[in-house]
């Protein structure tokens, strides 16, 4: 089980490092040039850039502390933060009418309490 944990781990910090370094390293502008960020557009710049900054720290949370063995309690509490940040996501995008990337979201959602769940308890370092 706990390789199952670890890929999962993998497969998150992966999503959110991508997700998250484009939302840094892109303006507000270039963001809204793609059509599946229009949630953007009613949002602050540094707000966006918050969420960035936020999913990057995140994945580096999910996966260096329990590869370098050092402060392990960040996995889950970086598990935990994530889940929060998908829970936002999964309302804004509902209130926006937009069901599939909603579902998305929620699956995102998903994984991270299972990873938070997993290294609190039956997985934990």
């Amino acid at each position: 089980m706990n390789l199952v944990v670890w890929i999962v781990t993998g497969l998150l910090a992966a999503l959110f490092l991508m997700s998250g370094s484009m939302k840094l390293a892109k303006s507000k502008e270039q963001i809204l040039a793609d059509p599946r960020m229009g949630w953007a557009e009613t949002m602050p710049a540094g707000l966006i850039k918050v969420i960035g900054a936020s999913e990057v720290l995140g994945a580096l949370g999910l996966v260096l502390p329990g590869a370098l063995e050092v402060a392990t309690v960040l996995v889950p509490a970086a598990a935990i933060g994530l889940a929060v940040i998908m829970a936002l996501a999964v309302v804004t995008h509902l209130r926006r009418g937009e069901r599939q990337t909603a579902l998305f979201n929620a699956f995102l959602l998903a994984l991270a309490v299972f990873v938070a769940v997993e290294r609190i308890g039956p997985q934990a370092f």
